[in-house]
This record gives C-alpha cells, sequence and structure tokens, in this order.
C-alpha cells in the first residue's frame, strides 16, 4: 500500500495511516492490461486517430524493432507493444532557415521505429503507444517564462503523473511537471513492487534501475495458523518477480526519466489553483464536461513568496490519495466505496533478503478480535524490512479501530524469526487514509484528466497501487495525445470510459470478495480451507494479483468470470445497484499478491 501523504498518526479512530497505493508503449501512453477470455488476443483501443488497430493493439500498419533490454537485469517478459509515431527531430533554434523548418516537422510527423518487435500486447501498453505527438517537435530541460502555452501540464510527480509525463515526453509533446516536494524524498509506501509495475517500468526502459533492488519471487501468506508460499504465476505479459524499493528512490528515478525525455520538471513548485478558462463554452449538443476547463495552474515555488501561472492546452491531476487539487476542480469520493487505513514502518532485521513478501490475513485489535484487512512484511534487502498493516472500511468496526494499537498488537505477533522489536524499529510508524476502487469521480473534462490515487485506481483485492499508477498515467497519455491531435474533449470522455471498462468489473468482484471476508467467520473459513490447497491459494493469487492469462483458461479464469457473472447479477456490495458493462472477461490491471505491494 501507499498513502499519498506522510503524516505522523497521533492515535484515534480515524487517524491517517500507513502504506498502501499510489498501468504501451510510448507516445502518450497505453491502456492497462486486462483479462481476456480463453483463446482471444489482448486488444486496446487505439490512440491513433483514425488508424484501425491491429488485434494486438496499435495502428494495424506499425511495426518495430525490438527494444534493447535494460543493462544489468533480465528484462521482464513481456508482450510487446508499439510505438505511435515520435517527433523525429529536436526542437528548432530560432533563425533557422523555413526549409529546413519544414523538414523537420516533415520527419517529425513520419512514424518513429518502435521500442519492440510487433506482437499481441495488453491494451494498456497500446493506448499509450498509439497517441502520436504533432508535428511541431519540443525538447527542453527549464521552465518556461510565464505566457508561453505548453501542450500538457501534470500536476504531481508520483508513478501517474511520472508516468503520464514519460509518456507523452518521449512522444515529443511539451509537458511541464509540477512536484510539490524536492526529490528525493520520503514517501509512505509498502515499497513493493508487482510483476505488473516491474512490467510498467521495463516499457519505460527502467528496470535496469531497480538493479540494486531486492528482487523476491512471491508471496507468502499466513492466517489462522496455517501458511503457504506462492512464486508469483506465470503469464506471458509479466516477469514471474518482483522488486521492493522504497518511493524515496523511486519516484526520484521515474520522474528524471520524464525529464531525460523532454518533460520540464518542476520540483518545490507547489500548485496553489487551478487556473479556470471563464471563456470555454460547452460544445453544442454536448453535455456539461463534469470538470470545469482550464487554462492552466498557479504555482508558487518554495522560498517564494509570489505565485505565477503555467498555461497549457491540458491538464493532468495526479497529486495523490488526498488530491487537493481534485478537490478544487469538484472531485469527491464516493463514500460507500471501500476506503484504506494504512500505517507502515521499518525493521532492522536478519531476514532483510527474504526471497518472499509476506502477507497475514489475520490481523487482531488489542482484544484479540479479528479485524477486515491484513498486515504485512516485506524485505528489503538492504538490512531493513518494511511492516505495516491495513484496514478496509467494508465493516462498521473499522471506524473504532486504532491503527496504531493494531501496528503494535502486529508486531508483537509476527514471526519471531524476523526479529521485530521495539529495539529493531527505525523510527515511529507514517501512514494515510486511500480511496479504492475507481472511488474518485468525475475523472475527466474539458481539458482536464485525473489519475493514479487520485481517481481511487486502487486495488480492493490487495492495496496495489503503483501499477494502477503506472498504467492509468498511460492511458491518460494515450487520451491527451488524441486530444493534441484534434479530438479534444471526445478523447478525454474516452478515458474516462476506458478507466471503467479496465477496471469497473475487476473491482466489482474485488469489493463483493473484501466484503465477504470483512466477516470473521467467512474468512476464518476461507483461509482454512484454501491453506489446505496449494492449488486453490495458486489460483487465486492469480486473481487477486491481476495475472489471469489471455492466452489459456484455467481454474483461475473460469472462477473469475463466474465471480464476475455473480457481481453483475446482484446489486453491488457498497450500495451501488447500477450495472457494470460487461466487457468479455473483465478488464484489470495490478499486480500484488494479498498483500499492500503499491
Amino acid at each position: 500500500m501507499t498513502p499519498a501523504d506522510d503524516t505522523r498518526p497521533t492515535g484515534g479512530s480515524e487517524e491517517e495511516a500507513g502504506p498502501a497505493k499510489e498501468a504501451a508503449d510510448q507516445a502518450a501512453a497505453p491502456a492497462p492490461v486486462r483479462p481476456q477470455p480463453a483463446g482471444r488476443t489482448p486488444s486496446a483501443p487505439s490512440a491513433q486517430p483514425a488508424a484501425k488497430a491491429a488485434p494486438g493493439g496499435g495502428p494495424a500498419a506499425e511495426k518495430a524493432p525490438a527494444r534493447k533490454a535494460p543493462a544489468g537485469k533480465p528484462p521482464a517478459k513481456r508482450a510487446p507493444a508499439k510505438k505511435a509515431p515520435a517527433k523525429k527531430a529536436a526542437a528548432q533554434k530560432a533563425g533557422k532557415a523555413a526549409g529546413k523548418k519544414a523538414a523537420a516537422a516533415k520527419a517529425g510527423a513520419e512514424k518513429a521505429p518502435s521500442k519492440h518487435p510487433p506482437s499481441k500486447q495488453p491494451p494498456s501498453e497500446q493506448a499509450a503507444a498509439e497517441a502520436g505527438p504533432r508535428t511541431a517537435p519540443a525538447t527542453h530541460a527549464r521552465a518556461r517564462p510565464d505566457g508561453r502555452v505548453h501542450d500538457v501540464v501534470v500536476v504531481g510527480a508520483g508513478p501517474a503523473g511520472a508516468s503520464c509525463a514519460y509518456w507523452l515526453a518521449d512522444a515529443g509533446w511539451d509537458v511541464v511537471v509540477v512536484e510539490k516536494k524536492e526529490f528525493p524524498r520520503e514517501k509512505t509506501c509498502g515499497d513493493g513492487l508487482t510483476p505488473r509495475a516491474v512490467r510498467q517500468l521495463a516499457d519505460m526502459d527502467l528496470e535496469g534501475a531497480l538493479a540494486g533492488s531486492h528482487r523476491y519471487g512471491g508471496l507468502r501468506a499466513f492466517g489462522f495458523g496455517q501458511s503457504i508460499e506462492m512464486p508469483w504465476p506465470s503469464h506471458p505479459n509479466f516477469p514471474g518477480y518482483g522488486y521492493t524499493i522504497t518511493r524515496h528512490d523511486l519516484d526520484g528515478i521515474v520522474a528524471e526519466h520524464a525529464a531525460s525525455a523532454g518533460a520540464t520538471l518542476l520540483q518545490g513548485t507547489e500548485v496553489t489553483a487551478p487556473l479556470l478558462d471563464e471563456t470555454a463554452a460547452p460544445v453544442p449538443g454536448a453535455d456539461t464536461p463534469p470538470l470545469p476547463a482550464l487554462r492552466g495552474v498557479t504555482v508558487k515555488e518554495k522560498g517564494q513568496d509570489a505565485t505565477r501561472t503555467i498555461l497549457a492546452r491540458y491538464v493532468v491531476v495526479a497529486d495523490g490519495s488526498n488530491s487537493r487539487v481534485g478537490r478544487m476542480l469538484g472531485t469527491a469520493r464516493r463514500r460507500e466505496l471501500p476506503l484504506g487505513m494504512a500505517l507502515r514502518g521499518y525493521y532492522s532485521s536478519d531476514r532483510h533478503d527474504d526471497p518472499y513478501i509476506e502477507s497475514h490475513l489475520d490481523i487482531r485489535d488489542a482484544e484479540g478480535n479479528v479485524v477486515p484487512g491484513y498486515g504485512w512484511i516485506f524485505p528489503m534487502g538492504d538490512g531493513r524490512v518494511n511492516v505495516g498493516v491495513g484496514l478496509l472500511s467494508t465493516d462498521q468496526r473499522w471506524k473504532g479501530s486504532n491503527t496504531s494499537t493494531l501496528m503494535d498488537t502486529f508486531v508483537a505477533y509476527a514471526p519471531e524469526s524476523w526479529g521485530l522489536r521495539p529495539e529493531t524499529s527505525l523510527g515511529p510508524p507514517t501512514g494515510g487514509k486511500l480511496p479504492m476502487g475507481l472511488s474518485v469521480s468525475p475523472r475527466a473534462g474539458a481539458n482536464v484528466v485525473i489519475a493514479g490515487d487520485a481517481s481511487g485506481a486502487i486495488n480492493p483485492f490487495n492495496g496495489e497501487g503503483i501499477a494502477y499508477g503506472y498504467e492509468t498515467g498511460r492511458l491518460a497519455a494515450a487520451a491527451l495525445g488524441h486530444a493534441l491531435r484534434g479530438d479534444g474533449e471526445a478523447a478525454l470522455a474516452g478515458y474516462d470510459r476506458e478507466l471503467d471498462a479496465a477496471y469497473g468489473p475487476y473491482f466489482r468482484v474485488a469489493r463483493a470478495f473484501v466484503h465477504l471476508i470483512s466477516h470473521p467467520e467467512a474468512m476464518r473459513l476461507c483461509v482454512s480451507v484454501g491453506m489446505r490447497s496449494e492449488l486453490l491459494m495458486n489460483q487465486l493469487l492469480r486473481i487477486m494479483a491481476n495475472l489471469m492469462r489471455p492466452d489459456a483458461t484455467g481454474p483461475a479464469e473460469l472462477s473469475y468470470r463466474a465471480m464476475e457473472l455473480i457481481a453483475r447479477m446482484l446489486p453491488d456490495a457498497d450500495g451501488d445497484a447500477r450495472s457494470v458493462a460487461a466487457n468479455g472477461n473483465g478488464n484489470h490491471t495490478a499486480a500484488s499478491a494479498e498483500a499492500p505491494a503499491a
């Protein structure tokens, strides 16, 4: 898990708690990876205007050479994605002959070689890959003066914001990223990268940057006196391993990578207010946009009293689970949907390089009562382990729970071999609240989109958030690529529909499942039965980690289809009786086991 803002818990029933959440190819950003019905090839929405998407995603005619694997680490196994046309020419210097400018513009309009070989790929790798740039090149490394209108301004440089900025900049669009903190900076999180997150980083040519991080091979689950070890399930598009790395290190790596691709990264700069476009008028015959049209944002740099404006044609809000800017624009969380609370801290441990992350399914309060949530221990490989507890608001009991007390109780009952004691604690825990299951809306407007934790893109099954941040940032980039090329508001409405199609059915199933296991007796029955069957637990892990195969139909795929059918037939467990459009086998993106990995 990965709460967006660090807060020091002070106790009480609603204090902020810890780690929780925060999916292609290039140009604008591909869409999330969705499990498909058996025998069906993954397909993705085309981000290439007027071009029909091929079965593997991307413009039918586009094929390209394979991307080189990151140095120092074996590449993540993934179905390659096609690259959108990218600007080949660098920014033209003032004063160059008009003929040279025309030639450069023409070159920019041509197809750039893809970084992946032609092959079938998950949609999340395609949508973004297909949102190509305009012909006007844009490369820069410093802020533009006031008055310049950028293509896109991104609020927040966490997983969603940095991913969106990277894919847009890599395609050649003029992007500015505004980040309140300065890298490296602390960020409360479970620090786990699942196979889905690794895939996204590999697609950005960043897996090599993880060479010094701890690599783990699966999940060890504990519950009611039983335990089982489960390697990550095999999948044609994702690796069979994950990494643990602190957000202190990870977020700066990805943000700087976006800057290297051409984005302007403004650190230590806070968005104080959105800049409303008072002149914007509704499109004739169209509904009023759910979010107001913007001209850009007003910002204030650290240590400065004065503010300035950054103008842009489009704005991406990716400022985390508390999303102050989103709330200014009118976003709100549906309170009947799950809200997570998490708390995490670091401990020194001799088992810091354990090959499994660990999840405990029966955390208890001070009286010994099972509460709806889980505990985790993630080995960091550097002498430390990340330890935390997460709660879900699926039961009234959570409102009386003090996460600090739950953390203390979990640490006291954790296996002694981890060496978790007050004297091995490396500091007080931090935490936060986490909106889950796309519980935040609206998510798009005339020229604004919401991505990552700010949109509630966190998996209720397990608290997965980092992979969802990368994926939704990539989806946003794909939509923006379309919008910038002339599709405008319609492209952003398409982004909102894509989120619902990609994640809606899966999150609905997840909500029903967590409601079921929030009842202690149901949890005890499920765990006691499941822990006795390695096959059953491995199939459940595949579902909860969103690693169902698109090329085969096994127990997990069949079970998920049944779960989705039941979830569609019944009123939503959270009170949402609206039907969710069926989309084949459902569409989702996550990748963590039962523990909060993002």
